[in-house]
């Protein structure tokens, strides 16, 4: 199984590392950038798009001045190539595609396309799970850089592919003919969606070939599945390939590998610390929630029921946390919003941990 075929676009070839281990496009990455649909060229592309398209391709660090890009006649165009441009000069003087985001998260000033952060969110992932087998690390690593729909279901908490649930919502999976038969109102079989477990590893890797490999799968983040005895008797048991247990070994090699520092971060379905200290959220929602409890204020049902879990992050070594924290545990909350979408920002484990020094 070749994992790193999963996400074509970060192959070996198109990502060389630097002495600290961090990732510098290759010219493939580059390329690789350029046949997307925000810059591909399409039948209405005017002469000079195609021009400054092939020549790109052939040099994509060839300098591009304004003068160029005025002669594109489709303003989108012009502006998707700005920004493409944009992007590439300031990855370029960063060095790496973590020294990139890092400036980005810390600078407070977002002004990138969102798919731009999202593909070197996406190399970065791939950096952490290169070596790794497990189809759920690479399923829970999607959450960095794609978002998510939540469902409970049969007392699950099942994460799917927001824009792929969304798609077949639309087209009931069948791209443009679906769109168009939908609108006829033809009847047409359900988006295929599974439940990734162990066994589906081979097929979730197989996916490779297709434009968003693996997002057909669905991702359980369920603690506990309650198993009824009858008689008014039932148990909880441990849900052993839970999704949980995947993105916290995610999170915790993302604050390795991009701050140098080691933190093991587990699960858990309550906070109980009444020395709390720390806390942040890994999404806006979960951060709101977490500041209300810690200053003691009602939480209304509906909303906690969007609360998917805690976890608790401490630092293998406590002198590399603030004094006045040190050895405390950091608690973290991952929530969906009142869609039921949950959008992860792992920028916030790289801007809110209390951390002795500037990493």
């Amino acid at each position: 199984m070749d994992a790193t075929a999963l996400w074509p676009a970060c192959a070996p070839a198109h990502l060389n590392l630097d002495d600290h281990g961090w990732l510098r496009p290759a010219l493939g990455w580059w390329q690789a950038l350029l046949w997307r649909p925000e810059l591909a060229p399409i039948d209405q592309s005017c002469h000079a798009e195609r021009r400054l398209h092939a020549a790109l391709v052939d040099d994509p660090l060839q300098p591009v001045d304004a003068a160029r890009l005025a002669k594109l006649r489709d303003p989108d165009a012009r502006e998707s190539y700005g920004h493409f441009l944009a992007f590439r000069d300031a990855v370029q003087r960063a060095g790496t595609l973590e020294g990139w985001l890092l400036g980005l998260f810390r600078s407070g000033r977002i002004a990138v396309p969102p798919a731009f952060i999202d593909l070197a969110l996406q190399a970065v992932t791939w950096r952490l799970l290169a070596d790794d087998t497990d189809a759920i690390h690479w399923r829970a690593g999607e959450l960095l850089f794609r978002p998510q729909r939540m469902a409970r279901h049969e007392g699950r908490v099942l994460l799917g592919d927001r824009d792929t649930l969304d798609l077949g919502r639309d087209t009931q999976g069948f791209g443009e003919l679906g769109r168009l038969l939908a609108e006829a109102q033809a009847p047409l079989k359900r988006l295929d969606m599974t439940v990734l477990t162990p066994d589906h590893a081979a097929a979730y890797f197989a996916r490779a070939a297709q434009p968003a490999p693996g997002t057909n799968f669905l991702l359980d983040l369920t603690h506990a599945i309650d198993r009824d005895l009858g008689h008014g008797l039932h148990f909880a048991l441990v849900h052993k390939h839970s999704g949980l247990g995947a993105l916290a070994t995610v999170l915790a090699r993302w604050v390795k590998h991009l701050l140098g520092v080691t933190v093991s971060i587990e699960p858990l379905q309550r906070v109980d610390d009444p020395h709390w200290r720390w806390h942040l959220g890994l999404d806006a929602e979960s951060s709101a929630l977490l500041n209300d409890l810690y200053e003691g204020r009602a939480v209304d049902p509906a909303r906690q029921e969007r609360l998917i879990s805690l976890f608790r992050l401490r630092f293998t070594d406590p002198a590399e946390m603030r004094a006045d924290v040190a050895g405390a545990p950091v608690w973290l909350g991952l929530m969906a919003d009142a869609e039921g979408v949950v959008k992860l920002k792992a920028q916030n484990l790289l801007l809110n941990l209390p951390l002795a020094r500037d990493a």
